[in-house]
């Protein structure tokens, strides 16, 4: 063992791990039938509680867990099934109790293997406030706006001050805000066509120029309506290796858990257009 470097440490650490966490899993998946046959009283133990502890070092909330999912799931087949297999973790399988149905599991059961349990968490939270999340379209220069007052806007004093005082000449600071207002979409649509035009890219390196342009048009948060997280990735909603381009009219900067949901609608998109053009064919 001492003769090991510390990257072939590391990397057996990482495998044993993840190995643990697998048999961990598929352990839990067990335990529904485990109860239902009473085999823990058959060996010994006092209850299923017992059980899974001396045996895995469950404690009784997943205990609980494992055994209330099963039944959420009875109509469930798909879902069921990755339980008591242990093909994804309890955890997960939970974020999607509260919108899964028979007719939409096969979605959920997607994604639940495509997505991290933060991800997840997002698009269930999404699902269930009907939000139209827009990646399927290309961005059109619109943004909508989350339910805010103007109060709420941090002004500061001077500009306040000043807008106080046109005010009170008698000069309309709401058509005033409305031609500042106007004067930069048209200066950012013009821009951005200038940006449209530019020629295919060799690389999937976004250039600077077209960043900066992101960044003004949509500032630093994630442009997904109702969230209001930091942009972590600037998003292809037309996928590059199909386009070759960054055109900005097809990029949108996405928090973590959005750009991960994006990806997963791409590879879904992408797999029912084959599947297509193999029925064509």
């Amino acid at each position: 063992m001492k003769n090991l470097t510390n990257k072939d440490l590391y990397q057996l650490c990482k495998k044993y791990g993840e190995n643990a966490l697998m048999w961990r899993r598929k352990f839990t998946g067990l335990l529904p039938e485990v109860n239902r046959r009473r085999l823990y009283e058959k060996k010994g133990f006092h209850s299923i509680f017992e059980f899974a502890k001396k045996l895995c070092g469950l404690s009784e909330k997943q205990v609980r867990l494992a055994l209330n999912l099963e039944e959420r799931f009875e109509d469930k087949p798909t879902l069921k099934k990755m339980l008591v297999n242990g093909e994804v973790s309890i955890n997960k399988l939970t974020r999607v109790t509260s919108v899964a149905t028979p007719e939409n599991e096969e979605f959920w059961a997607e994604k639940v293997q495509q997505l991290p349990k933060s991800a997840l968490e997002t698009l269930v939270k999404d699902v269930k406030n009907e939000k139209q999340n827009g990646l399927f379209k290309p961005l059109n220069g619109e943004k909508s706006l989350p339910g805010q007052k103007l109060e709420d806007i941090n002004l500061e004093p001077d500009v306040l001050e000043e807008l106080l005082e046109l005010q009170d000449k008698g000069i309309d600071v709401n058509q005033l805000l409305r031609e500042f207002l106007e004067q930069r979409r048209q200066e950012l649509a013009e821009e951005k066509e200038v940006l449209a035009r530019r020629r295919s890219a060799k690389s999937r390196y976004i250039p600077i120029k077209i960043r900066r342009y992101i960044q003004k048009e949509h500032g630093d948060r994630c442009t997904i309506n109702g969230c209001h997280r930091p942009a972590q990735a600037i998003h292809h909603t037309q996928r590059f290796a199909l386009a070759g381009s960054h055109n900005p009219k097809y990029l949108a900067p996405l928090c973590r858990e959005h750009h991960a949901i994006a990806h997963a609608v791409d590879v879904r998109v992408q797999a029912k257009r084959n599947s297509s053009w193999v029925d064509d064919g």
